[in-house]
């Protein structure tokens, strides 16, 4: 009977193991996908300006955020 049982708990290790490597496959290929998006922004951050206005919850006032860059010249 221990022997049922012992196999029984590796069965069991095995599946929760199983489970981790693909929750950490899963979260690999988010984060790939997260640092796509973020490549395409900086490419096009270091070709042209941008310019972000917001306004102040607080104070109401305009503030604006610019972004310069300049793109590298490529091989």
């Amino acid at each position: 009977m221990a022997e049922k049982d012992e196999l029984v708990a590796a069965q069991e290790q095995a599946q929760a193991f199983e489970r981790l490597k693909r929750r950490i496959d899963m979260l690999d290929h988010r984060l790939d996908d997260v640092d796509s998006v973020v490549s395409a922004v900086v490419e096009r951050v270091m070709k042209q300006p941008m310019s972000f206005s917001i306004t102040c919850p607080h104070c109401g006032k305009n503030i604006e955020i610019a972004l310069s860059g300049i793109q590298k010249p490529t091989i």
